[in-house]
């Protein structure tokens, strides 16, 4: 039987998984989900269990958000590939492989958070949601919130490929442009919310976010016969993923069913928009807000992240570090991996190539080392390509 409570990233204080639980009431940081009722047998069983349900990313539900008796909001989500990349990974003498996201129901890896998120609020009453959004995770919500028959307003920059809003509009929601980056469309979803009730879904601004996106680790650690790899690369925006996947790594240590986790994490951001990286290399905590943010990855067009603590903790933690690439070197990457390997990559995704390229050339990465890099979504999302 599942059971959790929250703790708040900031303070340390813990409450109980309320209805529409939010940012922590005492000092407004994030919250996130800790599991509490996971039996010493069942933790013998649970890689069993996990092998044997149908796919998807909810056979974790142990370790999920989701109460006895509860069904997901769900659109098929997860279970992606691990993909080995041998000629790019000869390269640079590197073991690399690639978690494809671009399979999941609308093309990006926003569908996990979505759905762990979208199935929580809904079961708690929610009946309309709001969200500010750089493109994927807007259709995302708009194709979850049509799942689950209730309404969803999407705050999206004006500059964003106009697919993205028709996407959006496909599924009902209702879709608002701003002139402006993701954090003023961020403010324009907190006024909603406030005035309306929408139940706000942006980056950490509620706890389960986090809950779907680390299924991608659990899915890379269970693809390598539960065997930690040497270093995970993540092109980083808000870094929901990034703090999932360290968060994974320590929940799969405390049952037990990994050694104490030793793969360095590393943040990739563009050299127009890097805001993590910049806080990384002068050693601080925290990270300050990027003036006159610009990149053609707009998944990494963030200028604040509310998690920035999280992730500059995690790289930390796990010995890794961060590292800013520019546009160029995405799209080079891009289509060096595609015409290697035959892997169609975001840019997001080439982001992490040329992170790797670099990291190889500096001695973060050392030869043979296996190394797993985060492709977030569809190559059809996307057109850098023909840039």
């Amino acid at each position: 039987m599942t059971s959790f409570h929250l703790e708040c990233s900031g303070c340390g204080d813990t409450s109980d998984a309320g209805p529409l639980a939010a940012l922590c009431v005492a000092c407004a940081s994030p919250q996130l989900v800790r599991y509490s009722a996971v039996s010493r047998d069942a933790r013998e069983t649970l890689r069993e269990a996990w092998s044997n349900r149908p796919r998807g990313m909810w056979r974790f539900r142990e370790i999920l958000p989701l109460l006895p008796g509860e069904a997901p909001v769900s659109l098929g989500e997860g279970d992606t590939p691990l993909l080995s990349l041998p000629r790019t990974g000869d390269t640079l003498d590197l073991t690399l492989l690639m978690k494809d996201e671009g399979g999941n129901p609308t093309g990006s890896f926003k569908d996990r958070g979505l759905s762990a998120a979208m199935t929580r609020a809904v079961h708690d009453g929610a009946v309309s949601f709001v969200l500010p959004s750089a493109g994927n995770a807007g259709v995302a919500l708009a194709a979850y919130a049509a799942r689950a028959g209730v309404s969803a307003t999407i705050f999206i920059p004006a500059d964003t490929p106009r697919a993205v809003f028709e996407r959006c509009r496909a599924y009902a929601a209702d879709v608002i442009a701003v002139d402006g980056l993701i954090s003023d469309c961020g403010e324009r979803a907190r006024e909603l919310s406030a005035e309306t009730g929408a139940f706000d879904l942006g980056t950490l601004r509620e706890p389960y976010r986090i809950e779907g996106k680390k299924t991608m680790g659990l899915e890379i650690l269970e693809a390598l016969d539960w065997r930690v790899p040497d270093a995970v690369i993540y092109p980083t925006g808000g870094g929901t993923g990034l703090i999932g996947t360290w968060k994974a790594l320590l929940e799969l240590a405390e049952l037990g069913l990994i050694d104490e986790p030793t793969t360095r994490l590393y943040a990739v951001q563009s050299t127009g928009c890097a805001p993590i990286v910049s806080a990384w290399e002068a050693g601080l905590e925290a990270a300050g807000t990027w003036e006159d943010a610009r990149t053609a990855a707009w998944g990494l067009r963030v200028p604040s992240a509310r998690g920035d603590r999280l992730m500059l903790m995690a790289l930390r933690a796990s010995g890794g570090g961060a590292i800013s690439v520019d546009d160029g070197d995405m799209r080079v990457e891009g289509r060096r991996v595609a015409a290697m390997d035959g892997v169609a990559v975001s840019i997001e995704g080439g982001a992490t190539l040329a992170a790797a390229a670099k990291l190889r050339e500096r001695g973060d990465l050392a030869a043979g080392e296996t190394v797993v890099l985060f492709n977030t979504g569809n190559l059809g999302n996307y057109g850098w390509y023909t840039g």
